[in-house]
């Protein structure tokens, strides 16, 4: 039979890991990490802070995995994609608009970078995990350069790196400056309408900027 924890529901360590990383994902993005309560996050998950601190050993060590889940997930989703059986370009638009679409469907992800660089990515530093993650996209595109260059169809030489950047400034900024930038321009950057054309926009941006041998 199995064993329940201090709630009373059965015992499942992984779910119960996940549940408090899905949670404290969310309390984190709201109130960084010094704001951040682990009683909250307890009572929403209906754990206690010894579990989570068994988990996770401290307040930092939790948010620092929900940083490195967070980066996870983006990658997972990009290296799904098996963009290395798709032609260059297509390859290219399909991963930016992978990007995109994260990133407006996770505003979480893109709060948390943005608190974590308000602290100058001083707990990102201690996590080998992030830096060995975020290896594979600049992998991903570097390989599709590399097959545009042979195909003919990519002539700038570029640095995956200033590539992902690009890619990256665009799709964040979008989430991270919502709200700023929609009260000044009176413009609601969530209309699916906007989405759309800026999702295209990006895309021609790049795949031009890398056709252009200039």
């Amino acid at each position: 039979m199995a064993k329940r924890a201090e709630n009373g529901r059965k015992n499942d360590p992984q779910r119960t890991r996940d549940d408090i990383l899905v949670v404290a994902t969310e309390e984190f993005a709201t109130h960084g990490l010094a704001g951040g309560r682990v009683d909250a996050i307890a009572e929403r998950t209906r754990t206690s802070k010894r579990m989570i601190y068994y988990y996770f050993e401290s307040k930092e060590g939790l948010y620092l995995a929900v940083l490195e889940r967070s980066y996870r997930k983006i990658r997972t989703l990009e290296e799904d994609l098996k963009l290395s059986s798709i032609e260059p370009e297509a390859a290219l638009r399909t991963l930016i608009s992978t990007t995109f679409e994260h990133d407006e469907a996770n505003p979480d992800f893109v709060r948390l970078v943005s608190i974590e660089n308000i602290h100058h990515a001083a707990h990102m530093l201690r996590s080998e995990a992030i830096r060995d993650l975020n290896v594979s996209v600049i992998e991903t595109i570097a390989g599709i350069l590399e097959r545009g260059y042979s195909a003919g169809v990519f002539r700038r030489k570029a640095d995956p790196i200033d590539v992902h950047m690009l890619i990256s400034a665009f799709c964040f900024f979008r989430v991270s400056n919502r709200y700023t930038f929609g009260t000044i321009f009176r413009r609601d950057l969530s209309e699916a309408e906007t989405m759309q054309r800026h999702k295209g926009m990006i895309a021609d941006a790049v795949v031009a900027y890398l056709k252009d041998p200039n």
